[in-house]
């Protein structure tokens, strides 16, 4: 189960800030983050080596994509395409808003169940797949969001309901100083299912770990990448 917390702040300096945790079985190959696919030369994401994808994308001109699976769905499904496409396909669209729109329309019966979380400097938005032909299209209003295997800021989450209340009361990241993300993020406490850094267990547990802001129009932004459970692996920062 993956988790995303987004902070969505129009107008502000940093009007759009995210952090990441991928769950996965331990052995899926990946490629750090890089501009790894020629026809979006302006996209920086890490690489699924295995599948072609990723699970969180950055567009340099402010647009992030990023996709969860829902609950009970891990893993590739015979006869279902490769979940890690949607990001890149979103990407494709000129604003978030236009992306998650189009998705929305879109015949989605061909992938397993996902979340599929949008953002720029003016929307975020969650297109949310449960095995319907047409998703659910959910709007995300300005301020703090955390996104796991379920609906987003779902209190019944033991993950939301320990971790949101952490972030919520974090000061929030100025980067290059993320402040007290990188530890919220490293954070294996908990009751069972609401560690944010999952222990490895059966050859799967937190695999890597992202940091991403975006700043006013102009500002280069800031992607900062753990290659492994953010308490061992530090963020370092990707060349934009």
């Amino acid at each position: 189960m993956c988790t995303l917390i987004l902070l969505h702040r129009p107008g502000t300096a940093w009007p759009l800030l995210a952090a990441a945790n991928r769950d996965e079985i331990l052995s899926r190959p990946w490629e750090p983050p890089g501009f790894h696919w020629p026809g979006q030369p302006t996209v920086i994401a890490p690489r699924d080596t295995l599948a072609g994808g990723t699970w969180l994308a950055l567009r340099t001109d402010g647009q992030i994509a990023a996709i969860l699976n829902r609950a009970g769905s891990l893993g590739p499904a015979p006869g279902k395409s490769s979940r890690g496409t949607l990001p890149l396909l979103a990407l494709s669209h000129p604003t978030a808003e236009a992306a998650a729109k189009a998705l929305a329309d879109r015949d989605l019966a061909a992938y397993r169940p996902f979340n599929l979380v949008l953002a720029d400097r003016e929307t975020a938005w969650c297109v949310s797949h449960t095995g319907a032909r047409r998703p659910a299209l959910l709007p995300l209003a300005p301020g703090l969001h955390m996104i796991t295997a379920g609906d987003p800021d779902d209190p019944a989450d033991p993950r939301i309901a320990r971790h949101h209340p952490r972030f919520a009361a974090a000061e929030p990241p100025a980067p290059p100083d993320w402040r007290a993300w990188p530890s919220l993020l490293a954070d294996r406490e908990g009751p069972a299912g609401a560690a944010l850094n999952i222990p490895e267990s059966q050859s799967f547990g937190t695999s890597s770990a992202s940091l991403v802001a975006i700043g006013a129009a102009g500002e280069t932004p800031h992607l900062a990448f753990a290659a492994g459970p953010p308490h061992r692996h530090p963020f370092r920062c990707a060349n934009i």
